[in-house]
């Protein structure tokens, strides 16, 4: 497989600001936690540019860790697929996605595709926090008799998310961390200091 190009971090995480993927200030996630930024992945597909640039970088990432070793690219509805669906055309493999619960109707799968027993897969999602969801879905394909060791996202928010996916089994592999991109817009003047003193608290200093 041909080497794919992969964007400059710096490069990209300006890209993500200026399309509003990502922003800071005083947030409530889904959890109900606070949270000092917010990442909105899911607006990177209605931005072309940005959208290549990004399968581009996941494209990268799996080249290092050599394609030929997977089967199979499962995306993690629904974020995930967004990415996973150009990403297996670009590495030129099957993909099937992950739901977070079996269906109630129809066939009532969790994984939809045409899976193989004995596949190797790699997990596909845009970010990872405590990788709960990378965890459910890794478990999935493995009922179904798939063999998951990694997962790569685009961006690692730094709050236990490799730690907890390396319990079960599985290296995270991701692009960027929030650490990383926190860094790059700040010396871009795209965010203040008390800003960045914010998200920088909130991970830890950015340690795993």
């Amino acid at each position: 497989m041909d080497s794919h190009s992969s964007p400059d971090v710096g490069k990209l995480a300006r890209a993500l600001f200026e399309v509003g993927a990502v922003r800071f200030g005083r947030f409530t996630l889904s959890s109900g936690k606070a949270s000092s930024y917010y990442l909105d992945l899911r607006m990177i597909p209605s931005f072309p540019e940005v959208y290549g640039a990004v399968v581009g970088a996941y494209g990268s990432m799996v080249d290092r860790l050599g394609a030929k070793n997977y089967d199979v690219v499962a995306g993690v509805a629904t974020a995930g697929v967004t990415i996973s669906s150009p990403l297996a055309f670009l590495l030129k493999k099957p993909m099937v996605y992950v739901r977070r619960e079996e269906k109630g109707h129809g066939l009532g799968r969790q994984v939809e595709g045409a899976l193989q027993p004995g596949w190797r897969a790699v997990v596909v999602d845009d970010l990872v926090t405590t990788g709960g969801s990378l965890i459910s879905a890794a478990e999935g394909l493995r009922r179904s008799g798939c063999v998951v060791h990694d997962a790569v996202v685009l961006v690692d928010r730094l709050e236990g998310g490799g730690k907890n996916l390396g319990a079960v089994g599985i290296t995270l592999h991701s692009y960027v961390s929030v650490k990383e991109l926190v860094d790059v817009l700040f010396e871009a003047k795209k965010m203040t200091k008390k800003d960045r003193d914010a998200v920088m608290r909130q991970v830890g200093g950015g340690d795993r």
